[in-house]
């Protein structure tokens, strides 16, 4: 269909379904009031693609995500797949269509939602104001390097990086932080790791490049103890692979649940991946009580980031914002709706709620010389 925007939907293992089923309702209350044209197609990924086809990632599931314009993705993984060699394991195919995506810098927003700011772990008066971006590299580092595997008595992993690498995910943070508070916070290790003392001379380099953004840099340990003592502080944090997968499970922790928090992978090119931050959580799936938010905000970061529909992101962002005011909560946030209810309720706001003025979002600078204004 002419101006079609395709969307392809990875719901995956455990509540990964259930997340995706009211992802899509708001989508299409979104498509509705904005009269956009969108269309869907569903594919197995994770432990339930290899149950019936043998592998995490099918070929169909790949081939169909390349040609889609965003992938929406729910939650992959379970113990029934821990007993399978590394590939079959429902995470290789997830790690693969990041590969295959081209996708390396992961956004991870985080805030702290005033009307449940009760569910935090910190202090009111600590966690108040808390609304940051961890930009975290996602193809690089510990998780990816070689040689890596396992010996007659130890195991052996290799962080490595080029400066390339690093400097791509620099320039999307610096990029994010014009549309936010303008402060950019790298972290690394660079009193211990040459990675990291690469790392850090790399992102002053392409810092260079940003004259409005200040730039600060804080060791990973001083990082972690600032997320619980003062997170309000952080507006961009800027990290590699395993850092950036830490702070933002505690930087999430911050904001109360992580079923609240969204993410998506950016590339050069290719459709950008949309998944909340949550896992699969096998242990509530069919239950009809996991959080659909993280999920529901994914879908906003799909309408500002590959949509370009800023105003359809902030009407989403909104209407989550008033349903968690209305006390419309599911269990992790103390209260007893359904995911269904909250998806539901959702959907009311974005059809009903008032017109809300997005923010544009910044350009997104992946090389040199394209520095946005």
């Amino acid at each position: 269909m002419p101006g079609e925007s395709r969307v392809a939907l990875l719901p995956g293992d455990g509540i990964g379904p259930e997340v995706i089923h009211e992802a899509v309702k708001v989508l299409q209350a979104v498509a509705r009031r904005f009269v956009l044209e969108l269309g869907f197609t569903e594919l197995p990924i994770g432990g339930v693609a290899t149950d019936a086809t043998g592998t995490p990632l099918p070929d169909v599931t790949l081939q169909s995500c390349l040609r889609a314009d965003a992938v929406l993705l729910g939650a992959v993984g379970g113990p029934k797949w821990d007993h399978l060699p590394g590939p079959a394991r429902p995470e290789a195919g997830l790690l693969q269509l990041r590969r295959e995506l081209g996708v390396f810098a992961n956004l991870r927003p985080v805030r702290l939602f005033p009307s449940v700011s009760g569910v935090s772990p910190l202090r009111a008066e600590v966690a108040a104001g808390t609304d940051l971006l961890i930009v975290r590299e996602l193809i690089g580092g510990l998780y990816f390097g070689q040689p890596r595997g396992r010996t007659d008595d130890g195991a052996v992993d290799t962080m490595r990086y080029s400066a390339g690498e690093i400097a791509r995910v620099a320039r999307v943070a610096c990029s994010m932080a014009r549309g936010r508070r303008r402060k950019v916070t790298s972290v690394d290790k660079a009193n211990v790791l040459e990675t990291s003392r690469l790392w850090r001379e790399t992102v002053e380099v392409v810092a260079r490049e940003f004259p409005d953004v200040t730039l600060e840099h804080l060791l990973v340990d001083t990082c972690a103890m600032q997320l619980v003592r003062a997170p309000a502080q952080f507006d961009v944090i800027v990290t590699e692979n395993m850092f950036g997968d830490i702070l933002s499970d505690e930087a999430g922790a911050v904001a109360g649940s992580l079923g609240l928090l969204p993410s998506a992978s950016i590339g050069d090119g290719r459709p950008f991946l949309y998944e909340p931050v949550h896992g699969s959580a096998p242990d509530i799936a069919g239950k009809g009580t996991a959080n659909p938010i993280g999920a529901i905000l994914s879908v906003a970061m799909l309408l500002r980031h590959s949509l370009h529909r800023d105003d359809a992101a902030a009407t989403v962002e909104a209407a989550v914002e008033r349903a968690l005011e209305a006390g419309v909560r599911t269990p992790d946030l103390g209260g007893q709706a359904t995911t269904v209810q909250m998806g539901d309720r959702i959907s009311e706001e974005v059809t009903g709620g008032a017109a809300v003025a997005g923010r544009a979002a910044p350009r997104i600078s992946l090389q040199r010389g394209q520095t946005p204004k």
